[in-house]
């Protein structure tokens, strides 16, 4: 259904202001170290996270759901391969995620955002890097959801970029604090439904793609 640019820049003013409402939902979370472990135990033991191989997972920044423990356990554990994204940009100059295999901490340094991120100097290495179409799961931060996976980012476009060029059974599993939930999150002609929303409380199941 085709949108017009009049409905679509309704859709973005109000989203904004959703925005803003699920910044300071995020950021009044208490208690987000023991949260956001709750939430990444249910992410772990969903059946697509144990028959995946090769998993994106975030690194938390700000007021996120933290998964920096779980996510530094499974890289020393070794049994699957952990791609954690950082900022770039491609040929175009538009924002998009680089993917890196992560096998230790100490590859990592502190970048935009004060993100762990790989050095900029090996930034696109073969031998590390991934594409999109070489995942199987992705963990997906987010501002705001509903419980039908509708999902409100940054407004950067970096996760959506990504999502649009995996698999169709790739998984994208959204992962957030319950106050970050909606009855309904507004959503424009290009923004992708999750599969799952998983928070401290319960596993969603969402539309997902079409």
């Amino acid at each position: 259904m085709s949108i017009s640019k009049e409905e679509l820049e309704k859709i973005m003013e109000k989203k904004g202001k959703m925005r803003r409402e699920a910044y300071d939902r995020r950021n009044a979370q208490e208690n987000k170290d023991e949260i956001s472990a709750e939430a990444v135990k249910l992410f772990m033991a969903l059946p697509e996270y144990q028959k995946a191989n090769t998993i994106m997972w975030y690194i938390d920044c700000r007021s996120e759901t933290r998964t920096k423990p779980e996510l530094l356990a499974e890289v020393k554990k070794g049994e699957k391969k952990i791609i954690v994204p950082y900022c770039t940009e491609d040929e175009n100059g538009e924002n998009k995620l680089g993917l890196w295999h992560m096998e230790s901490l100490e590859e990592m340094v502190v970048g935009k955002w004060n993100i762990l991120e790989p050095p900029k100097e090996l930034w696109g290495n073969p031998e590390k890097e991934v594409t999109p179409e070489d995942l199987d799961m992705i963990m997906v931060p987010g501002v705001g959801f509903d419980r039908n996976g509708g999902r409100m980012g940054n407004g950067q476009g970096y996760y959506d970029r990504t999502m649009e060029k995996v698999r169709p059974d790739c998984s994208l599993i959204a992962l957030c604090y319950e106050t970050q939930l909606f009855d309904e999150i507004l959503v424009a002609p290009h923004d992708v439904y999750m599969d799952k929303v998983v928070t401290e409380k319960e596993v969603y199941i969402g539309k997902g793609r079409d």
